[in-house]
């Protein structure tokens, strides 16, 4: 399994590349795929290399489809998603086999970055528990900023929505993240609403 840290470098050199940059100076993919990786290790019970790695995919060159560049209505924001599924998870594979993979795990590796099999393939399952811990973690507050026309409702909404999408584990896990007051208020709010 030597090609797991050639495919890092790889991986990583292309998140290099972004053009936006978190607030301690680095690439925010890079910040990103670190936080799915750390995520995504506490939520897989039996976190394999290659798991790591298509956490790492997550957002692979999301930076070079911007949202602008569908409608931006509902059927754009999701068909915007779903190309980046695909796009993805087909550079993720591209990657793993520049890097050496077998041609078995690349193909594996891209079903769980396209979010095939979403709530049936534990590997799709965990890359979906890691964002949504990831969203909840790191984004949610964020968010709030770029959205301050959203009422609390609609906040309740998106977290609602997005708790429905966690395994079990991934639940407990959230509900043990440290929030600010107001959005564990939201949080709250929205898991009591699911329960």
């Amino acid at each position: 399994m030597e090609y797991h840290a050639k495919a890092r470098e790889l991986i990583d050199a292309a998140h290099a590349a972004d053009p936006v940059r978190a607030e301690n100076g680095r690439p925010a993919e890079l910040v990103y795929a670190d936080n799915m990786e750390r995520w995504v290790a506490q939520v897989s019970p039996e976190v394999t290399p290659v798991l790591r790695l298509a956490a790492r995919c997550q957002h692979l060159e999301r930076w070079s489809v911007p949202r602008a560049s569908f409608p931006l209505d509902k059927p754009g924001y999701h068909a915007w998603r779903k190309s980046l599924y695909k796009k993805q998870a087909d550079r993720a594979r591209e990657l793993l086999l520049q890097a050496g993979a077998p041609v078995a795990e690349a193909d594996e590796a891209a079903v769980w970055v396209s979010k095939t099999g979403l709530k049936t393939h534990a590997g799709t399952q965990a890359l979906e528990d890691a964002a949504c811990l990831v969203f909840l973690e790191n984004e949610i507050p964020g968010f709030a900023t770029k959205h301050p026309d959203y009422t609390p409702e609609k906040y309740v909404e998106i977290i609602r929505k997005t708790w429905r999408k966690m395994s079990p584990r991934a639940q407990l896990l959230a509900l043990g993240l440290p929030y600010p007051p107001a959005i564990g208020e939201l949080v709250r709010a929205a898991v009591g609403a699911v329960e």
